[in-house]
């Protein structure tokens, strides 16, 4: 007789507010349902999470939930411990900092040791402000790509973009990217010196905030306007023609 498989517990990718003017009560409440039963997390920041599940009014304590926290300096050897109590059998939420967990997210080293596994990973409905900010740009939302972070290194962020400009020029296609907050500015005016006077740029600030501004213009008409303020705040930048 063939031996019982053993049951393993699942992972809840679970969205979080990308800004803190978004109000907690507009999440779904088939997320909250399943927040509310779970008592394991993996999570980029412990605090946030903590934050996060207090004021998504889950209806338990929160000192009954334990936390693991995965971030950039988590290693891949220290990954696997992790997952240890899904594979014995309870389920588990996966929460980033802000939005999409998985999606330039460290999450997303968990998320693939689970899937080799062959654990389930079940992605709940939330806020993206990759999508968000393209939905309202204007640019091409048929071919996109996400770049994610560009080269710190001058020289090579500047061949880095001069690359992905070529891309977007030849397939037609939006290049989107982030920045840590406080590179914003700096990287804004990496684009105004490097791109193309034709080349379309959307800047995209704090989506869901009520400070929130999505704006296109032409590198050359972004040259003439007054410049956003960026520092600090949450930032998607998109080109394409």
């Amino acid at each position: 007789m063939a031996a019982e498989k053993k049951k393993y517990g699942k992972i809840y990718m679970l969205p979080c507010p990308i800004s803190e003017g978004n109000p907690y009560d507009v999440l779904p409440e088939a997320n909250r349902a399943v927040m509310a039963r779970l008592d394991y997390f993996i999570v980029e920041n412990v605090r946030s999470a903590r934050r996060f599940l207090s004021a998504a009014k889950i209806g338990r304590p929160i000192e009954e939930l334990e936390f693991a926290e995965c971030s950039e300096h988590t290693s891949v050897v220290d990954v696997e411990p992790l997952l240890r109590p899904v594979l014995e059998g309870r389920d588990c939420g996966i929460i980033s900092e802000a939005g999409l967990p998985g999606v330039a997210d460290p999450g997303a080293d968990v998320v693939a040791l689970a899937q080799r596994k062959g654990i389930e990973v079940v992605p709940l409905v939330g806020p993206s402000s990759i999508l968000m900010a393209l939905m309202a740009s204007g640019q091409n939302g048929q071919s996109f790509a996400f770049g994610g972070y560009l080269p710190i290194k001058p020289a090579e962020r500047a061949k880095t973009i001069k690359n992905y400009e070529r891309r977007a020029i030849a397939e037609h296609q939006s290049q989107i990217f982030i920045e840590a907050p406080y590179r914003n500015d700096k990287l804004f005016e990496e684009f105004l010196s490097v791109l193309l006077p034709t080349t379309r740029l959307t800047v995209a600030v704090d989506i869901t905030a009520p400070t929130e501004s999505i704006r296109t213009l032409s590198v050359a008409e972004w040259r003439k306007a007054p410049k956003p303020t960026l520092h600090k705040r949450p930032t998607i930048f998109i080109f394409g023609i």
